[in-house]
């Protein structure tokens, strides 16, 4: 199966638009030459039991097709077994709403993605592997907690229908309500526990999230490091004249954000916290957060 792609779509990726727009895709790369076996996932978690299925039969090289939710769960469904032993490829159609991970290679994202596979294009990037009490789970765009966290999860659960403009609703929702806490934390080799409260801390691979935007400007997902922003306890009406600048990368010349690149983050969680994870929520106790280099090879 190695010569084989298995492509797993999400049918309710992009509001039923990848149900709609997989086929096509997916035949016009056949047409190229593209060997691909496919099938369709029915419900969150179901692409990672695929994927392991898949992997087990002795695929190598996987296509999601959907959002960037898809590509999670296909990694979290083969890598851990195919680590040290077989090198996976992932390519991309994205037809989800997000897909914020092939916009630090390009700004034509299905069609570069088409063009790669076509080409046999691919590159290696990182993974971040989180470290919970209950298990690990890997992630190829970012891991955050706090605000952002908070709007993914009102987003995913009342408004991720309407798309781009549901993620905004959930901004402004998440600024009413709005929280800021500490997540007690430490990096690489500091001494200190850091326990100053925030609005979000964000630990990415990639530059981009919510589609676009621009929350880590300056990271690299195939540098070997953790790209770790900070923003401070900003008040409400800073926040509301700040979020545009969270779409140009330049809230991080703010005087409350940071940035600082790390390899390896400790936390001290007492208890569970939703953590947005490659666009998806979950309530984690987190335990560590590690990068492997060059994990995976994305075609791109």
């Amino acid at each position: 199966m190695k010569d084989r792609f298995f492509a797993i779509v999400n049918p309710a990726a992009g509001g039923g638009r990848s149900a709609k727009l997989a086929g096509p895709a997916l035949a016009g790369l056949r047409e190229k030459g593209l060997s691909i076996d496919v099938l369709a996932s029915t419900g969150p978690g179901h692409a990672v039991e695929l994927a392991r299925e898949a992997y087990e039969q002795g695929y190598r090289g996987f296509i999601a097709v959907g959002g960037d939710g898809t590509a999670h769960e296909i990694l979290n469904g083969v890598y851990e077994r195919a680590r040290g032993k077989d090198r996976i490829s992932l390519g991309f159609l994205p037809l989800g709403t997000g897909n914020s991970f092939l916009r630090d290679f390009t700004k034509t994202g299905a069609e570069s993605s088409l063009q790669a596979l076509i080409e046999d294009r691919k590159r290696p990037v990182d993974l971040l592997r989180l470290t919970h009490a209950k298990g690990e789970i890997y992630s190829f765009n970012l891991l955050s907690v706090g605000f952002t966290a908070d709007v993914g999860s009102i987003t995913n659960r009342y408004f991720k229908p309407f798309g781009y403009l549901g993620y905004l609703l959930g901004v402004f929702v998440r600024v009413v309500q709005l929280r800021r806490r500490a997540f007690r934390l430490r990096c690489d080799d500091d001494k200190d526990w850091d326990e100053s409260r925030c609005l979000f801390l964000s630990f990415n691979n990639s530059k981009f999230t919510g589609g676009t935007m621009l929350i880590a400007p300056q990271a690299d997902p195939s540098d070997g490091l953790i790209e770790f922003v900070r923003w401070g306890p900003i008040g409400r009406l800073g926040l509301l004249r700040m979020l545009p600048k969270l779409y140009d990368g330049t809230h991080i010349e703010h005087p409350l954000a940071s940035r600082r690149a790390v390899r390896h983050i400790e936390f001290a969680a007492q208890v569970p916290v939703d953590v947005m994870i490659d666009g998806e929520i979950a309530p984690l106790e987190c335990v560590s957060l590690d990068v492997i280099p060059a994990a995976v090879d994305i075609y791109i």
